[in-house]
């Protein structure tokens, strides 16, 4: 069964000094955030709107000793709460969520918030997120620190995530070998794109294809559509598979020649099932971030005070994650309008809310 969400949060450290001025429980603070996110709330103001509207409703299954927080309350809080451990114990809960689908496919691919500045490498917040691309829920998430980049903030976030029996998809920026030494030891596979950045590499991979087009169709050669796969290439330990996916495109009718790309992966498949881990690992940007941004409005968030916006960025991908899996009609942003105004259709959005 799931973890209610009122337990979900019980063991995030608080970050607030123990004094008088401590008025309200940090469980009633993270609850009625992630509530109004779902259901339309797109920044602190409108949180704590949200929650003094629905006060009732909230008191059904929080204590609010002292009421529904203000906003600068709520903005405080989650400027000053641990990004890792709040996006961890959503992941926890995911993972639950996500168990009876039989959880194989992991996809984890970086987002950035154009409006929230900080000194990153691409100069704003830039978040890296692991998506269940078969039950389309988050698993977990990790901003990348001050003067940072993605490459050194994946295995942070691999770290956290369980890898057993999974399948980890990356981008260029995971093709590097400790990241996928460190899949294989927490019991994963990979499949990982090959570009220009990993010039060797990028080499190796292309003078295998040269050679086994030379050699014929043999040499465990498969073709389906566009992507190409030799298996077991010579000289390479620990590698299955390397595929050429070959993308092309029609402008007003005619073909154009595609761009190609490499990748490599442990496992022994065959085209067609690697071809359908690299087209779902692109699931996480339109079922994901293009989301993010066209009913979330990510990229016009300026919230940058702290962890504010990495905590943020993770109630949006949670709701993003419980509004596609309930069972309605209609877009993300109708599904989000429909919670604010139905409490009963938020209660079956939210699994393991429960009236105390």
């Amino acid at each position: 069964m799931p973890l209610a969400l009122t337990t979900v949060f019980a063991d995030v450290p608080d970050p607030r000094i123990e004094t008088a001025n401590k008025l309200h429980k940090l469980t009633d603070i993270l609850v009625i955030a992630t509530c109004a996110v779902i259901a339309g709330a797109d920044g602190w103001e409108e949180i704590a709107e949200y929650g003094q509207s629905k006060e009732d409703f909230f008191r059904r299954f929080l204590a609010l000793p002292h009421g529904v927080p203000s906003h600068d309350t709520f903005e405080r809080v989650f400027a000053k709460l641990d990004p890792d451990a709040f996006a961890d114990r959503f992941g926890r809960w995911m993972s639950e969520l996500c168990d009876s689908t039989g959880l194989t496919h992991i996809a984890v691919d970086g987002k950035s918030a154009r409006a929230s500045a900080q000194d990153t490498f691409t100069g704003c917040l830039h978040l890296v997120s692991a998506w269940a691309t078969e039950s389309r829920l988050i698993l977990g998430q990790r901003s990348v620190p001050e003067g940072g980049h993605e490459i050194t903030t994946v295995p942070d976030l691999l770290a956290a995530l369980d890898l057993n029996g999974a399948v980890v998809t990356l981008d260029a920026a995971g093709c590097q070998k400790a990241t996928i030494e460190q899949i294989r030891k927490q019991g994963g596979e990979y499949v990982v794109c090959v570009k220009g950045n990993q010039k060797g590499l990028h080499d190796a991979v292309a003078d295998v294809f040269d050679m086994a087009a030379e050699a014929g169709v043999g040499h465990g050669r498969e073709e389906e559509r566009y992507v190409t796969v030799v298996q077991d290439p010579d000289g390479w330990s620990d590698v299955g598979a390397v595929a050429l996916v070959c993308r092309e495109r029609r402008v007003k009718g005619q073909k154009n020649e595609g761009t190609g790309h490499y990748y490599i992966t442990r496992l022994r498949v065959s085209a067609a099932v690697l071809a359908g881990y690299i087209r779902n690992h692109w699931g996480i940007e339109n079922g994901l971030h293009w989301v993010l941004d066209v009913a979330f409005r990510e990229d016009d968030s300026r919230a940058r005070t702290g962890h504010a916006g990495a905590n943020l960025g993770m109630l949006r991908r949670v709701a993003v994650s419980l509004l596609k899996r309930a069972k309605t009609k209609g877009s993300t942003k109708t599904r989000r309008m429909k919670a604010g105004w139905d409490d009963n259709y938020l209660l079956q959005v939210i699994p393991g809310i429960t009236a105390q």
